[in-house]
């Protein structure tokens, strides 16, 4: 077997939950800032974040909700976020946090799943959450700041002094939804030791001081934004600024009020700082650092950002199996159009995807990834967890990689079905089902398509049913319904058939080879 351990050693993962790692980097800080809302510019200090954290933590216990119970975080980047996540994750329980772009049938489904006993969301999204409860186990929804109906406010109780003793390596204390390698989305098992060891793992080599400043537009629901900013970020004694969307105009503004150090971002937000005239007209002098993630960026837009900003332009690596990282850029060693080196604690291998023989330096195959930052595996799916996981511990990516002599990893392209837009995973086959149950569609298939912009976007073929007349515009209106915005496909083409395999799986690449 060939291994490709990290060069930057192994880390202590120590044994404290993730809260009790978060409240390290905030104890002593009394009321300097923790959490600024961008809109808003309202402070959330260090020491009111750990306040309403614990007694948040009582109130949920006092209601039975905790410990054991799994509640839902249905709501945009805000100060609250934390509080809730890790509330629920003091007093022993699970978080599963659920995209604010999803439909109703979407966040039932994901409820439904992970067994969620409270909703927590905003004002704006209580329309939907109604409608996404029923059938599921949820008992309360409560809302952020709410004046008529259960507000987080009222759920606060008596502080809750200590972290409720769990099974550091084996409690699910977060549930994200990924697609993983293909299908629906399905609930990542990550228990504290995955986040605590990853958060530990990052910070031995992302140089985050006090002195730092992010503008915290990844969401936080998903895991870039959940452990880089949310977890990382804070537990460095370093400050967020929230946003509740990407807007380039506001998140220009927030760089230059609040004199932001290091941006997290994905790839087309790096197109758009690389090319747009609007960065001319703020100063962003204070940036010393550009981290993409989410997907692959390259090179040329890499360099590009960096130079704009006069800053460092440097790129990640990593999955939601994963916690997400396994491989950052770190400063003063950089390789540009690369995603890094692997993090401490982490071992990869290189694997011929069809003969399963390891590669050598330099060679193309399948990465497969090994560290305490790997999930426990598929909630609910012990065959789709078979699929990814290896019984000694490798986690199958589904990405063709070549990692160099220097231990620098590129990505070079994808043996799995997912489309990757703007750092969003859309399985196809969630899309094609979509599809499918329209009345006037026999058969269906979706492929991505390169976009300068977005990375990807999803591509529908579709086969219509005998005598049905459908057109885009009656399938646009039928995934409005049932899929987020981000996974609607941008373009239809009507044929006679899918092409497919004799085993019936569709072929994608006679697919890809028409666009």
């Amino acid at each position: 077997m060939t291994t490709y351990p990290s060069l930057h050693g192994t880390v202590a993962v120590p044994e404290v939950s993730i809260t009790e790692l978060l409240f390290r980097g905030l104890e002593g800080r009394g009321d300097a800032p923790a959490i600024i809302d961008g809109p808003t510019g309202n402070v959330l200090s260090a020491g009111d974040l750990m306040d309403r954290i614990r007694r948040l933590a009582g109130g949920l216990t006092e209601r039975g909700v905790l410990p054991g119970g799994t509640v839902a975080i249905l709501a945009p980047n805000m100060p609250e976020y934390p509080i809730v996540f890790h509330a629920v994750a003091y007093g022993g329980g699970t978080v599963t946090t659920i995209n604010p772009t999803y439909t109703a049938p979407e966040i039932h489904h994901q409820l439904a799943d992970a067994r969620a006993v409270m909703l927590v969301t905003i004002p704006a999204f209580v329309e939907v959450a109604r409608a996404a409860v029923e059938g599921t186990g949820v008992r309360d929804i409560v809302v952020i700041g709410a004046q008529t109906c259960l507000s987080l406010d009222d759920v606060m109780g008596r502080a809750k002094q200590a972290q409720v003793p769990v099974d550091l390596a084996r409690h699910v204390v977060v549930l994200p939804y990924s697609s993983g390698t293909t299908g629906r989305p399905k609930g990542v098992m990550l228990t504290h030791r995955n986040l605590v060891a990853n958060v530990i793992q990052s910070g031995a080599v992302a140089g985050i001081t006090p002195d730092d400043v992010a503008i915290a537009f990844l969401p936080f629901f998903h895991i870039y934004g959940m452990t880089v900013l949310m977890n990382l970020f804070l537990q460095q004694r370093a400050k967020l600024v929230t946003m509740p969307r990407f807007d380039l105009e506001m998140f220009l503004r927030l760089i230059e009020t609040h004199r932001a150090t290091r941006l997290y971002i994905v790839p087309p937000v790096a197109l758009a700082l690389a090319k747009h005239p609007l960065v001319d007209q703020f100063d962003v002098s204070s940036v010393v650092e550009v981290f993409s993630g989410a997907a692959p960026l390259g090179p040329e837009t890499e360099i590009a950002v960096g130079d704009r900003f006069g800053a460092r332009s440097v790129q990640g690596y990593g999955m939601t199996e994963m916690s997400p990282i396994s491989h950052m850029t770190v400063a003063g060693n950089i390789r540009h159009g690369s995603s890094g080196q692997a993090v401490p604690s982490t071992e990869c291998r290189i694997v011929d995807p069809v003969a399963l023989s390891d590669m050598a330096p330099g060679q193309e195959g399948e990465l497969w990834v090994r560290g305490p930052q790997v999930m426990l595996g598929y909630l609910n799916n012990p065959e789709a967890t078979a699929e990814t996981l290896t019984q000694d511990g490798w986690l199958r990516t589904g990405d063709l990689a070549v990692i160099d002599a220097d231990g620098f990893m590129f990505i070079r392209d994808r043996l799995k079905e997912l489309i990757k837009f703007k750092g969003f995973q859309v399985a196809p086959a969630e899309v094609e089902a979509a599809l499918c149950a329209h009345p006037g569609v026999s058969d269906a298939a979706v492929v991505g398509r390169s976009d300068a912009e977005a990375g990807e976007v999803p591509v529908a073929f579709v086969v219509r049913a005998p005598g049905a007349e459908v057109g885009p515009e009656d399938l646009r209106a039928h995934v409005e319904g049932c899929l987020a915005h981000y996974k609607h496909p941008s373009e239809y083409r009507f044929v006679d058939s899918v092409p497919k395999s004799a085993s019936g799986k569709i072929l994608r690449r006679e697919l890809r080879a028409g666009l």
